[in-house]
């Protein structure tokens, strides 16, 4: 079975763990806090990030949440996520490269470090980088808004990759209170649609240690 080292708040472990629901493909959670720089991890995958996804049996070690998620697409013909022609495949490339990259720069990440590391360090976090947080994801969430708007699934007419790299960054930064849906009833309605997929539901049950998500985090009926 496959082995998946990740912690409750990773995006893109979430990314991956959703692929591999949808996909129908069993894994076994191990815990890992990468910044602990555990030597038996570090060993795994040099950069110390998570995901890492191994399997004992084939020996066979993946880092890094898009080489994942390539990997399963190329291996596993059940439930393609980058699905397609060419220019739709491309599109849903793009989209999940900006939910990795610019969301996640933008949002879920100085969320971890204001909100999470930030409190493994007993520091308090900076107010400014919040407002700027809240004021930076009002922005993406127009940009899902349109996509919405002008499309079934944000990549196109059939959901993909970019839907769960889009929900998994969003679903971190909803648990630290990073989003107001407020004037945002496209990429809520979404997003609602999104967290009822049998998938997503071990996610909506955990919880970081020291960290409760708003009341609204779990509710499909937001």
């Amino acid at each position: 079975m496959w082995q998946l080292y990740t912690f409750p708040l990773c995006p893109f472990s979430r990314k991956v763990r959703l692929m591999l629901a949808e996909k129908g493909i069993s894994y076994e959670i191990f815990r890992e806090n990468p910044w602990e720089g555990r030597d038996g991890f570090m060993a795994l995958n040099p950069a110390g990030r998570t995901p890492v996804l191994r399997h004992t049996v084939k020996k066979i070690v993946l880092a890094d949440s898009r080489a994942i998620c390539e990997f399963f697409e190329d291996a596993f013909d059940a439930t393609p996520l980058i699905p397609g022609n060419a220019i739709q495949r491309a599109e849903a490339r793009r989209l999940v490269a900006l939910f990795d990259e610019n969301f996640h720069d933008d949002i879920t990440g100085p969320l971890l470090r204001e909100k999470m590391r930030k409190r493994l360090m007993k520091a308090p976090p900076d107010s400014r980088i919040l407002r700027e947080v809240m004021r930076l994801a009002h922005e993406h969430l127009e940009y899902i808004d349109w996509l919405v708007d002008s499309r079934r699934w944000l990549a196109g007419p059939r959901l993909s990759l970019a839907d769960f790299a889009g929900a998994a960054q969003i679903s971190v930064a909803d648990y630290l209170g990073g989003i107001d849906w407020d004037g945002h009833d496209e990429a809520k309605s979404w997003y609602g649609v999104m967290k009822s997929r049998p998938g997503f539901r071990p996610l909506l049950a955990e919880r970081m240690e020291g960290i409760q998500p708003p009341r609204h985090y779990a509710d499909v009926n937001y």
